[in-house]
């Protein structure tokens, strides 16, 4: 993230829950450092309340994930971690797509943020919108905490049914089927027939 001064960055930390799209944990920094995805990592999982349960954390390949605080953290919470392979751009591509979004918005500051208190400030604002009523495309456009609180399951419906009415009252206008409501299914990271099962999203 830029800073208003050329040269200076900001340093965007950030944890998608891929089954819903959520953003479940985020901080801003003035460096890039290990420490800091260790302790989201931690923070974020007990916010959570999924220790013990079976996760996999994906990442790209630098060293704030890749790192030794994080790995032994990352063992610590008995999660696995998945890093994109070599030489496929692609391998991250639903943080890629939120990454997209996030510095496309129409209010992104293009002379950048004058410090990290106003970055930290803006990514906030940014989350909540994006978590509470964004409506995401790839998740059938119910928010990402819809999708992760389950009510998508009645919104859909309801969706359906209203679609199914008008059908049934207007058949004439309609020369198909009615759009497809129905709550995403597995969500899968780059889906491969013999690593699906490592690559499940949590």
């Amino acid at each position: 993230m830029p800073g208003d001064i050329r040269g200076r960055f900001f340093f965007l930390y950030l944890i998608m829950d891929l089954f819903s799209r959520k953003i479940v944990g985020w901080e801003v920094h003035e460096n890039e450092s290990a420490v800091h995805s260790s302790d989201l990592v931690q923070r974020t999982v007990w916010k959570e309340g999924c220790i013990g349960n079976p996760l996999v954390l994906h990442g790209d390949n630098g060293s704030p994930i890749k790192g030794q605080t994080v790995q032994v953290m990352l063992g610590k919470l008995g999660i696995t971690a998945s890093f994109s392979r070599p030489r496929v751009s692609d391998d991250n591509a639903f943080v890629e797509s939120l990454f997209r979004t996030c510095k496309y918005v129409p209010h992104f500051p293009k002379t950048g943020f004058a410090s990290l208190e106003a970055a930290r400030e803006w990514v906030r604002d940014f989350v909540d919108w994006y978590n509470h009523q964004h409506k995401h495309r790839g998740i059938n456009y119910v928010t990402p905490h819809q999708r992760h609180t389950g009510q998508d399951i009645e919104i859909l419906a309801k969706r359906h049914a209203v679609y199914q009415a008008a059908r049934d009252q207007h058949p004439q206008r309609w020369s198909g089927d009615t759009r497809n409501w129905s709550p995403v299914g597995t969500v899968w990271l780059n889906p491969d027939k013999e690593e699906q099962p490592k690559r499940q999203a949590a």
